[in-house]
C-alpha cells in the first residue's frame, strides 16, 4: 500500500473504536506501520530470498551483474554500511551483508576472543543476525521519521509541489534490509544440531547460509593449516538438513552455499562408507594416500582398503585422521562442488590460499562441463596479502612474456619502493578489476570480504590513538574524526539522531500530544550540526 492507502487503512481500524481511542491519529499510526513493515525475521528472510533468487538469476543472464558484500560483528557496522551505500549510490540494488563465524569468534564471544575453531556459542550467530536487522529496521524508521517531518514543514509552508514530491519518495522507498549471507561453519555437530541451529538462523532473518564440509570438532579457520574433511555423505545430510530448515518454515526460496576447504585440506577423518565401485564415498576414498601391502606384512591395528583389487594401507597420523595425496586438492574440490549442487545446493565456495582467477575459473569450467550455470561465493579475504601476490603475478607474467624485469626482486615486491612502479600501477588495476574479471571469466556470482570492519576499527582506533595521547591532543580526534564526517556528511556525527533519539521524540507527541517533553529542542546540542 501506499502512504494514502496505509493511511486509510489505519483510519478504517481506528472508526470503530473513535469515542473510545481518543488522540489516535491514522496519519501517525500510518507512519508507525511504514516505518516498521518487516514484523519478524521470517518475513525478513522470504523477502531477501526473492532479492538473492532475482539477482542469481541476473548473473546467469550477464555476469556483469555481480553480487558483493562486507562482513559485520555488530549491528552497527551494518547499518552503517547500508547507510553508506544509499548515499554513495542511490540503492542497496547487489550490495549484501556477509556474517562471518570469523569474526562471531573474535569478537563476540562470552569466552573472549577465540581462533575460529567453532568454539563460540553456537546460538551467538543467530543472535548477531537478528541483531544487524534490529539495527537496518531502525535505520529505515530514522530516515522515513525524517521524510515525514519534511512532509510536514512543507504543508505548512503552503508547498503543494514539495509536497507531492515527499509523499511520491515516501511511496517508493527503498528499504535498508538486503539478503545477509551467515556463516554456520561446519554446522555445529551432526545434522540434526545443524538443522536446529538453521532454524534459528532462518527465524532471525538468514535467507542465504553458508556451511562448508569440514569437520565439526576439528574446524579450522579456511586460512590456516590442519583442515580435516568429511566424506560427501556427511556433507550432504547437513546440507539437506539446512533445506529442511527452510522449508519446515515455509522460506522456500532460501539459498544455500556449500564450501569446501578441500583445496588446502590434506586430511579426513574417516573412510567413506562405499555401497559400490565409482560411486560418490568410492571416489572420496581414491584420494587417500595409500601403500600397496603384502597379506603377509599385516600387523595389529592396521586399517586396509581394496583399490582395484589390490590390498592397500591408508596412511594413518597418530592423530587417528588419514592422509591424501598431495596434488589431490583441486581434483577434490571440483567432486565436492559437483555433489552438492547435484544435492541440495545453490551456489559454491571454494577456500582457495590465493586471488587467482586463473585457478579458480579453472576449477569452475571442469564444474561446469557437469553443472553449466555453477556459480560462486568468493572469499575476497583479507588473509591474503593482495599487493604481494598480485605483483607476484605480474611479475610472472612479464617474465613469461620476455619482459625485461630486471629492476624488480621478486623477493621484496612488497616493498614500498615498488608503489610508484610499472609493475605496481598494473597490479593494482589487477586488483580493482579483480570483481569484475573474476565475475567474468571464473563464475563468481557473489564477492566477499569477510573482515574488513576488524581491521577498519583496528586502524581507525590506532590512528586516533596515536593523534589523541599524543601532541595533537583534541585536535587529533576533531581534525581526523569529527571534521571529517562535517566535510563528508557522515549521518551519525549527528549521533542523538543516529540512535533514535528524533524517532522518540515522534513518539512521545504521538503519545502525549502538546504534553510531550521531547529531547530535540532549541537546547540540543546537536542543533550546531544542522548546517
Amino acid at each position: 500500500m501506499n502512504y494514502q492507502q496505509t493511511i486509510h487503512s489505519a483510519g478504517t481500524a481506528i472508526a470503530p473504536f473513535a469515542t473510545t481511542w481518543t488522540g489516535i491519529e491514522a496519519e501517525s499510526v500510518a507512519r508507525m506501520r511504514l516505518q516498521n513493515r518487516f514484523h519478524s525475521g521470517l518475513d525478513i528472510a522470504r523477502y531477501t530470498a526473492k532479492i538473492m533468487r532475482a539477482d542469481m538469476a541476473a548473473y546467469d543472464a550477464d555476469p556483469a551483474e555481480y553480487t558483493q558484500s562486507l562482513g559485520c560483528w555488530h549491528g552497527f557496522i551494518g547499518q552503517q554500511k547500508m547507510i553508506s551505500i544509499k548515499k554513495h549510490f542511490g540503492t542497496t540494488k547487489g550490495r549484501y551483508l556477509y556474517l562471518s563465524g570469523w569474526m562471531v569468534a573474535a569478537l563476540r564471544s562470552e569466552f573472549g576472543p577465540l581462533p575460529d575453531q567453532s568454539m563460540h556459542e553456537k546460538t551467538s550467530v543467530s543472535d548477531l543476525i537478528a541483531e544487524l536487522y534490529t539495527f537496518l529496521k531502525q535505520a529505515d524508521a530514522r530516515e522515513l521519521g525524517m521524510m515525514f517531518r519534511d512532509l510536514d514543514a512543507a504543508r505548512t509552508a503552503g508547498d503543494q509541489v514539495k509536497s507531492a514530491k515527499i509523499q511520491h519518495d515516501i511511496d517508493h522507498y527503498e528499504t535498508h534490509i538486503v539478503p545477509i549471507v551467515a556463516d554456520i561453519d561446519a554446522g555445529f555437530g551432526n545434522a540434526e544440531a545443524t538443522y536446529l541451529l538453521a532454524k534459528k538462523f532462518i527465524e532471525a532473518g538468514a535467507c542465504c547460509i553458508q556451511i562448508e564440509n569440514q569437520v565439526s570438532d576439528e574446524k579450522q579457520c579456511g586460512h590456516q593449516d590442519g583442515k580435516v574433511t568429511v566424506p560427501h555423505e556427511d556433507f550432504l545430510a547437513k546440507i539437506r538438513a539446512v533445506r529442511y530448515a527452510f522449508l519446515e518454515l515455509g522460506v522456500d526460496d532460501g539459498v544455500i552455499v556449500a564450501r569446501t576447504d578441500s583445496l588446502g585440506a590434506g586430511l579426513t577423518k574417516q573412510i567413506a562408507f562405499t555401497r559400490e565401485p565409482g560411486d560418490i564415498a568410492d571416489q572420496y576414498n581414491s584420494f587417500l594416500d595409500c601403500d600397496e601391502v603384502d597379506p603377509a606384512s599385516i600387523t595389529h591395528g592396521d586399517v586396509l582398503i581394496t583399490r582395484d583389487g589390490k590390498l592397500m594401507k591408508p596412511k594413518r597420523l597418530p592423530s587417528n585422521l588419514f592422509q591424501f595425496r598431495p596434488g589431490t586438492g583441486e581434483d577434490r574440490c571440483v567432486l565436492d562442488s559437483i555433489t552438492s549442487l547435484q544435492n541440495g545446493a545453490d551456489l559454491l565456495w571454494i577456500e582457495t590460499e590465493k586471488p587467482h582467477i586463473g585457478q579458480i575459473g579453472g576449477m569452475v569450467n571442469r564444474i561446469r562441463e557437469v553443472i553449466p550455470n555453477a556459480k560462486l561465493v568468493y572469499n575476497n579475504s583479507p588473509s591474503f596479502n593482495w599487493t604481494l601476490n598480485f605483483r607476484q603475478q605480474v611479475y610472472d607474467a612479464w617474465v613469461e612474456a620476455g619482459k625485461d624485469v630486471s629492476a624488480y626482486d621478486r623477493a621484496r615486491l612488497m616493498s614500498v619502493d615498488y608503489d610508484a612502479t610499472e609493475l605496481g600501477a598494473e597490479a593494482d588495476e589487477r586488483i580493482r578489476t579483480f570483481q569484475r574479471d573474476a565475475a567474468a571469466q571464473a563464475g563468481i556470482f557473489h564477492h566477499l570480504i569477510t573482515l574488513p570492519t576488524y581491521h577498519t576499527a583496528a586502524l581507525s582506533t590506532d590512528n586516533l590513538a596515536r593523534e589523541y595521547f599524543g601532541e595533537a591532543g583534541m585536535l587529533g580526534y576533531v581534525k581526523g574524526v569529527q571534521r571529517q564526517e562535517i566535510r563528508q556528511g557522515i549521518a551519525c556525527v549527528k549521533h542523538q539522531n543516529m540512535s533514535g533519539s528524533d524517532i522518540g521524540d515522534d513518539h512521545k507527541e504521538y503519545f502525549a500530544g502538546e504534553a510531550a517533553l521531547k529531547a530535540g529542542g532549541v537546547h540540543n546540542t546537536m542543533n550546531q550540526f544542522a548546517a
